[in-house]
C-alpha cells in the first residue's frame, strides 16, 4: 500500500529500500519477495523469536488497542472493527500532530520533504 501510494501521488519508492517484517509465512513467500525484487526493494527478515523482528507492528498494535478498542469497543460485528482501523489508520497517517515532526501531520511532513526536494515547475498560463 505505501508502495502504491507513492507512486500514485508522484514520489516512487527508489531502488535500495529496505522492507522490515517479521517471517510470517505472506512475507516470506516467493511471490512477496518476488513482487519486493520486481521494484528493486531489499526484504530484510528478522530472526524468528527475536525481540528485534517486530517491534514497531507491536508498538503500533498497542496504540490502536488503546486508542480504538479500549475507548470505543467492544465491537460487535466486523464492519464496526473494519470501520475503526480505517478512521484510525486515515487520523494516524493524516490528521495526528506529531511532536517529532515539528508537530505536524505525518502526511504535511512528507509534503513538505517533497515540496523542498523537488525542483519547482513553472506554472502554466
Amino acid at each position: 500500500m505505501a508502495v502504491w501510494r507513492r507512486d500514485h501521488y508522484g514520489h516512487p519508492v527508489e531502488p535500495g529500500l529496505i522492507f522490515q517484517t517479521d517471517a510470517s509465512s505472506q512475507y516470506t513467500s516467493i511471490k512477496f519477495t518476488e513482487s519486493l525484487a520486481l521494484r528493486g526493494l531489499s526484504a530484510s527478515v528478522g530472526s524468528v523469536g527475536d525481540a528485534y523482528d517486530n517491534a514497531l507492528a507491536e508498538s503500533i498494535i498497542g496504540l490502536f488497542k488503546t486508542e480504538v478498542v479500549d475507548r470505543h469497543g467492544p465491537f460487535k460485528t466486523l464492519t464496526e472493527v473494519e470501520f475503526a482501523v480505517m478512521e484510525w489508520c486515515d487520523w494516524y497517517n493524516n490528521a495526528r500532530l506529531h511532536s517529532r515532526l515539528d508537530c505536524l501531520t505525518p502526511a504535511e511532513y512528507e509534503a513538505a520533504h517533497y515540496a523542498q526536494s523537488s525542483p519547482r515547475r513553472p506554472a502554466l498560463v
